[in-house]
């Protein structure tokens, strides 16, 4: 069975055309993140894509395991953190077991890409009883007014020195947001290569977070924002803590 989400192309699209979110998720999540760079702790990264914020992550001091669910994205990833105090693996969620750690952190709404609300849940689960005493949460997820301002949104298209991508846009109900995505990269030999992939997003009603949250032991808030950031309507923050 191929991998269905960021194969080759659209992994490397990804990497060298939307750098800005983790760029500006990354001061705000740095900063959530001091007391446990304080106290030499564990940084656990879900969904880190090609490895941008957990680049930032290691500049800064941290210990991080970084995790994803595309072999593609991870590749690319641990080529820019190569040598780093970083561990790079492959991690499925909800299922494969979270390793312990002083923070969970995610960023760019992986969790949006599980197959429902159920299995959405049962990932903010898990990632909150991997959080040891003391430990942060810190993770962006789309909320159901995602899709309700993006409906009927028009296609658009993105072009780099080395790459081009077209995206066409679709929400087929209140809890579904749809990308149909083709990528353009040089094959080497002079010409294009073309691929596609569709990427359907659940939504969720993040104002339940955090009552899922404080039922293993998390206190939580969803907000607008990590830190100073701004962020596109439709994406909320939650951050959380457990008790020492």
């Amino acid at each position: 069975m191929s991998d269905p989400y960021y194969r080759t192309d659209l992994a490397l699209v990804h990497d060298r055309g939307f750098g800005f979110h983790a760029e500006l998720c990354a001061p705000g999540v740095l900063d959530l993140l001091a007391p446990v760079k304080a106290r030499g702790g564990l940084v656990l990264e879900l969904g880190c894509g090609t490895g941008l914020l957990t680049e930032r992550l290691v500049a800064a001091g941290h210990r991080v395991i970084a995790t994803d669910a595309s072999p593609a994205m991870l590749a690319v990833a641990a080529d820019r953190v190569r040598g780093a105090t970083a561990e790079v693996r492959r991690l499925t969620l909800p299922d494969d077991p979270l390793p312990d750690a002083d923070a969970v952190v995610a960023i760019g709404h992986p969790l949006n890409y599980l197959p429902d609300a159920e299995a959405i849940d049962r990932a903010i689960v898990a990632m909150a009883r991997a959080l040891r005493p003391g430990g942060v949460l810190a993770f962006d997820l789309c909320d159901l007014s995602w899709g309700e301002v993006r409906r009927g949104a028009p296609n658009l298209g993105r072009a780099g020195p080395d790459w081009a991508i077209i995206t066409e846009f679709s929400t087929p109900s209140p809890d579904r947001f749809v990308r149909d995505m083709t990528t353009f990269v040089p094959d080497g030999e002079g010409r294009w290569r073309r691929d596609s992939e569709r990427h359907e997003n659940v939504l969720v009603d993040t104002s339940k977070v955090p009552g899922l949250l404080a039922g293993h032991g998390v206190e939580a808030r969803v907000g607008a924002a990590f830190g100073a950031e701004t962020l596109p309507p439709g994406l909320h923050v939650v951050v959380g803590r457990r008790a020492s």
